[in-house]
């Protein structure tokens, strides 16, 4: 088994202080019930591709990612307050709209079983 990588580590940490950052200090009403999916950081720890979901679903998406984009410097700040790197690597938001594919997918699956004359 592969051990993980260094930029794992660092995205993992990320995602940690990012989620942290998100309930307790930032308070944008567009960034409310915002989770963070994944984070994915370049092997040369230059680049932090951050993915994010809201509630309302792609409905909210614009918002939160104008929301995330104008946080950017207050978090990048915090990270590098709290993290023990050389260099911050830049961060970008992304909409993680798996969660949303999946929920259709359910709805779809759900409507067919419903819809089926042998289901009991």
């Amino acid at each position: 088994m592969k051990p993980f990588s260094r930029s794992d580590r660092v995205g993992g940490l990320i995602k940690q202080v990012l989620a942290e950052l998100l309930h307790k200090q930032i308070s944008d009403p567009r960034l409310e019930g915002a989770t963070i999916t994944g984070v994915q950081v370049s092997r040369d720890l230059r680049l932090a591709k951050i993915y994010f979901c809201t509630p309302a679903g792609e409905a909210t998406r614009q918002d939160a990612l104008d929301a995330f984009e104008r946080a950017r410097g207050f978090v990048k700040r915090e990270l590098a307050q709290r993290m023990t790197l050389r260099y911050m690597p830049d961060l970008r938001f992304y909409y993680d709209g798996s969660i949303d594919y999946a929920a259709r997918i359910e709805q779809l699956l759900k409507a067919v079983k419903e819809n089926d004359p042998d289901h009991h």
